[in-house]
């Protein structure tokens, strides 16, 4: 009986394979958008498993196989659970599943959770390359957990010009706790407690980031007062009005995104938007088939609601990378199944 062998790949593992590597992130995130346009990716929709409609507690499955020279097939397999915030836990958690399609055997199962954090903001910095203003100085951060911390590392990384940073949350404390992280390693940027002041935070910001698991509008159309880009990452986070400020609206794809319970979703269900409105997909823009921003003037308002090709790019980078680096720890499985029928009768 021949076996099969399982790479488990840990959270520590994921942070190893990208430690100084930042920028090859970002270059896997971009190459998994132009995958999708060669037609190199199966991308069925989204499994979402709501069990509470208000607070909008849920787990995902979200599958995706990559065909050309990858050949692999997976999943993710994520809880967003906004009702831990205020528990003080995390509130997304998963894991991705990995198989290659020739024998459809199982290869390996990867950490989803800073996989995911990383990938969402990844994804938002890819859309800050192609959508942010000339000369990014100022960002105001809504949030201050996990997800906004890494949207500031990548950002920080992405535009070195930054120099103020502001950050508004629920709680003083929290914010605090931001700043106290990031004051230890950047030397260049005065941080802002804004002391869960939404205008405060985003006035006059070059990028506005929400990355909070709200489900009311943080984010007030007053609080936009000039040109800029705004980052919405969750989900129902910001008044209608915010996105009809916008002169552009673009998304990771709308398709994915239309049917979900997004601001622009939501508006989209009310007939308040068409898809007419929505200017452009990101891939759009990494192809050149569409300009991104036109000048510093503009307001841009970029939707996020995660693709699993992308998931399952920087799973397969991470597998790879992972043998390469000698990574993870494998298990033995057998490729029929070890059964004692003597014991079942």
């Amino acid at each position: 009986m021949s076996e099969i062998k399982l790479r488990i790949i840990s959270q520590e593992d994921v942070s190893e394979i990208f430690k100084g590597k930042t920028d090859v992130l970002l270059e896997v995130i971009e190459e998994s958008f132009l995958k999708y346009i060669h037609g190199d990716v199966l991308f069925p929709d989204k499994i979402s498993q709501i069990f509470d409609m208000e607070t909008q507690n849920r787990i995902n499955c979200m599958p995706a196989t990559l065909l050309g020279e990858d050949m692999v097939c997976g999943m993710k397999w994520v809880s967003v659970f906004p009702t831990n915030a205020p528990k003080g836990i995390q509130n997304v958690t998963g894991v991705m599943l990995l198989s290659e399609i020739n024998t459809g055997f199982p290869v390996a199962v990867i950490d989803g959770t800073l996989t995911t954090k990383m990938r969402t903001s990844g994804v938002g910095c890819v859309a800050a390359k192609y959508l942010a203003p000339s000369n990014v100085k100022t960002i105001g951060i809504i949030g201050s957990g996990e997800e906004a911390r890494m949207h500031f590392a990548l950002l920080k990384h992405l535009f070195p010009t930054i120099n103020e940073c502001r950050v508004s949350s629920r709680t003083s404390s929290s914010e605090e706790s931001f700043i106290r992280t990031f004051n230890k390693i950047t030397s260049d940027v005065t941080f802002i407690a804004c002391n869960n002041d939404s205008y405060k935070c985003a006035s006059n910001a070059d990028i506005i980031i929400t990355a909070i698991s709200g489900q009311s509008p943080v984010l007030k159309a007053k609080d936009v007062t000039k040109g800029g880009l705004y980052i919405h990452v969750g989900g129902w986070e910001d008044e209608y009005e915010v996105a009809l400020k916008a002169q552009k609206i673009v998304c990771d794809d709308w398709e994915a995104s239309k049917h979900r319970t997004q601001t622009i979703c939501r508006m989209y269900k009310e007939g308040i938007l068409k898809d007419h409105d929505i200017y452009a997909n990101l891939s759009d823009l990494i192809s050149g088939r569409k300009k991104g921003r036109d000048n510093d003037d503009e307001f841009i308002y970029f939707n996020s609601v995660g693709l699993s090709y992308i998931d399952l790019n920087l799973a397969n980078y991470i597998y790879r990378r992972a043998k390469e680096m000698n990574l993870g720890h494998d298990v033995t499985i057998a490729e029929s199944s070890i059964v004692n029928y003597k014991d079942l009768i």
